[in-house]
């Protein structure tokens, strides 16, 4: 649309000192022509744009025109712009649309300042691997909730069983390492939470929903996996070589120094398919020393790997 044009061209000529018409045009794909018929626009509108000539000119505001700034401090713009780069990957073009906004208050005296704040804390949400895909479940998602459309999928739960959910969305979560869909399960007739990394067929559906006016903040955010009724204590001992995966794993309340050099760690979890692929991964440095019928079943496990790998050996 003409106005989200004008708009945007706006905001690129506060937060830059010149723009040649011609990156403009390729920028939003429209002629230069259409541009400076733009421009005519801006001026029109009250928004004093001028045109400088000669090899080094281009299109700029006229000099000392900001936006009014004292809604916000420099520190708060800073945390929002922060905010925004650490999401910006999910967001399409609206969060590097609105991180322009913020930049384009800031006097060019200050800018440099601005950058070194916006630059001391970072945040990058994306994951090892498998971001194209997960990029694409979010942005399908998103959608969805803006639209207010169910969407349905399947899920894969922790036990490796498939089942077929609809779901009506009502926000994303990153938690812990991973980014969720919380919304109203129809199969299940309750609210759930669903990681996107166990999704498979993602589609929207036609029908569309009304979302209750109910308080985030009220709702269970968790799977139920980490509750006292569903879990049971488990003991470990991780050798001295382990430390640092102990360390970098568990809450230091939860690590007690063993006299080996290493850690003994008490925790409570769910036990399922998730918790043998957990603590499998740790390798040789870890034993689980209670209950006797995980360290059974660990060494069940243990020994059909084993056994794959024999004529390796």
């Amino acid at each position: 649309m003409k106005i989200d044009r004008l708009l945007s061209i706006v905001i690129l000529l506060m937060n830059r000192p010149l723009v040649q018409a011609k990156d403009l045009a390729e920028m939003f794909e429209v002629s230069v022509r259409t541009i400076y018929r733009d421009i005519d626009s801006i001026n029109g509108a009250g928004i004093p744009v001028v045109t400088y000539q000669g090899a080094n000119g281009g299109i700029g505001l006229m000099e000392g025109y900001r936006l009014d700034r004292n809604v916000l401090t420099e520190r708060e713009l800073a945390d929002i712009f922060t905010a925004l780069q650490s999401v910006s990957s999910y967001g399409g073009g609206g969060h590097n649309l609105l991180m322009e906004k913020i930049s384009s208050v800031i006097p060019p005296s200050k800018s440099q300042a601005f950058r070194t704040k916006t630059t001391q804390l970072i945040v990058d949400f994306s994951p090892w691997g498998l971001q194209g895909l997960l990029e694409e479940r979010l942005s399908l998602l998103k959608e969805a909730l803006e639209e207010s459309t169910a969407v349905a999928f399947d899920y894969v739960d922790a036990d490796g069983g498939v089942s077929h959910r609809s779901v009506e969305p009502y926000t994303l979560v990153h938690k812990g390492a991973g980014w969720y869909l919380y919304g109203y399960c129809t199969e299940r007739q309750d609210f759930r939470l669903f990681k996107l990394q166990r999704m498979k067929a993602l589609v929207k559906e036609t029908r569309s929903y009304e979302r209750l006016d109910i308080p985030l903040k009220d709702l269970p955010w968790t799977e139920g996996w980490k509750e006292p009724l569903h879990t049971q204590a488990i003991v470990l001992h991780f050798s001295a070589e382990g430390r640092h995966l102990a360390e970098d794993y568990f809450d230091s309340e939860e690590l007690e120094p063993a006299g080996d050099g290493g850690y003994t760690v008490k925790v409570a979890y769910a036990e399922n398919n998730w918790l043998y692929g957990f603590l499998l991964s740790f390798g040789t440095v870890v034993e689980v020393l209670e209950p006797e019928p995980i360290r059974r079943k660990l060494a069940g496990l243990a020994a059909e790997i084993a056994a794959k790998y024999k004529d390796s050996l």
